[in-house]
């Protein structure tokens, strides 16, 4: 009686758990414009707690509307047509800004374990206020959601990684607000991440072999209308922090960018979805391999995790996970 009566506990918490759901990103929201007292916040004041901040990127809202909502410009004191003015463009956002995270000293050991984590190795902390809105949203995806859809097993890693976190929460709730906003979600998709394999050539340098490979890569993505909206040497970082990290002859991060594509989901209703922004993808080699790893968490958790239900933000999202895989194929990737 007992056993069928703690099963029957169990199928209701299973139950629960499904429809409820999980919390995969958290924002904290500040009364009025918490511009400056964010920026202080992670030019200064996240430092300390360890996090180091990686490539910047502020104010995208002002790109978006000089790119597509200025109608003319002034090319040799000539007053021109903007080659890329969009006449449907509608400004909606009075800030939206990516600023890419790490905490390097406790990461370093975590990627030694679980080298996926490199997915979100650096992270947003991510900052939106709209228009005609008096509220500032500050906020990260949860580093148990980040964990899940990395695939990161490890129980001593998990416990770590997301302790981390707290400090940080902590610090964002004294300086934005302490009131919370969450987006919970059902299930992640049955493939979260795009992971692929590349043959790695040692009969020269490995240097020689990452250099001429990453000048490939960016050209290629470029080619494809990406930015390359950051870079980290992990690898480097590590060494800088005399942190153990022999298991990798070379890590790397890149940070990725669509414009239009992050237009048309950010400035059309969604700017929360920017805490899955700019996209990392990681590569590594390690000690003596002749094969080099390269990872990124699909744009399709955005769907899954926030909820995502616009038809072209969803068709959107599907081509460019088609097209980053078809790309990587190119380069001479093996998709695992």
């Amino acid at each position: 009686m007992l056993k069928k009566l703690l099963m029957g506990a169990a199928a209701l918490s299973l139950a629960a758990s499904v429809a409820f759901g999980a919390q995969g990103a958290k924002f904290f929201v500040g009364e009025g414009d918490k511009t400056e007292a964010y920026m202080k916040l992670v030019n200064e004041k996240v430092q300390p707690l360890g996090f180091v901040l990686s490539d910047p990127h502020e104010r995208i809202n002002d790109a978006y509307k000089t790119k597509w909502g200025t109608e003319f410009q002034t090319v040799k004191g000539e007053k021109v047509k903007h080659p890329d003015f969009d006449p449907t463009f509608k400004e909606t956002l009075d800030n939206l800004g990516f600023f890419s995270i790490t905490n390097d000293k406790v990461i370093g050991p975590l990627l030694m374990k679980e080298p996926s984590l490199g997915g979100f190795s650096p992270f947003n902390l991510h900052i939106y206020k709209k228009m005609g809105e008096n509220k500032t949203y500050v906020g990260h995806v949860m580093p148990e959601t980040m964990l899940n859809i990395v695939g990161a097993k490890d129980k001593s890693v998990r416990k770590q990684f997301i302790a981390s976190f707290v400090e940080l929460d902590k610090l964002t709730a004294a300086e934005i607000g302490s009131k919370v906003k969450t987006v919970n979600y059902k299930a992640l998709p049955k493939k979260p991440m795009m992971t692929f394999e590349i043959p790695v050539d040692r009969a020269g340098s490995l240097d020689s072999f990452i250099s001429d490979f990453q000048g490939k890569f960016e050209e290629k993505f470029e080619e494809n209308k990406y930015i390359i909206a950051g870079y980290k040497d992990v690898k480097a970082a590590m060494t800088d922090n005399n942190v153990e990290f022999g298991r990798f002859d070379a890590y790397w991060v890149y940070s990725l960018c669509h414009f239009r594509f992050s237009e048309g989901i950010f400035n059309k209703g969604r700017p929360d979805a920017g805490t899955f922004a700019p996209c990392s993808m990681y590569m590594y080699i390690e000690k003596g391999s002749n094969k080099m790893i390269v990872g990124m968490p699909r744009l399709e958790n955005w769907i899954a995790v926030m909820g995502l239900k616009d038809p072209k933000m969803v068709d959107s999202i599907h081509k460019l996970d088609k097209e980053i895989t078809g790309i990587m194929v190119e380069l001479g990737g093996k998709e695992l």
